[in-house]
């Protein structure tokens, strides 16, 4: 896996970001973790996540996974709040 700098904060995240957009949703959790815990093997460390994504169901699979993957090292998740209107 290759990796770039973040900015000037010295973390190094992968090229690659998995999406997670459909983890609690029309992605089961029970099939959501073997996919996190195969990118986490390939050397990604940078997921994208958002309370929107599962109707906030996507952030709990995530993070529930990482906290039980004894690999895992300096994850980021990239997520930001989403609102309807103003």
């Amino acid at each position: 896996m290759k990796y770039r700098s973040l900015g000037r904060t010295g973390v190094q995240v992968s090229q690659l970001c998995l999406d997670c957009m459909t983890f609690g949703a029309a992605t089961e959790r029970k099939s959501a973790y073997p996919i996190i815990y195969r990118a986490i093997d390939a050397g990604i460390n940078f997921f994208d996540s958002a309370n929107a994504y599962g109707r906030g169901n996507s952030e709990g699979v995530l993070g529930q996974a990482l906290k039980e993957n004894r690999k895992r090292k300096n994850s980021i998740g990239n997520q930001g709040p989403f609102t309807n209107g103003g």
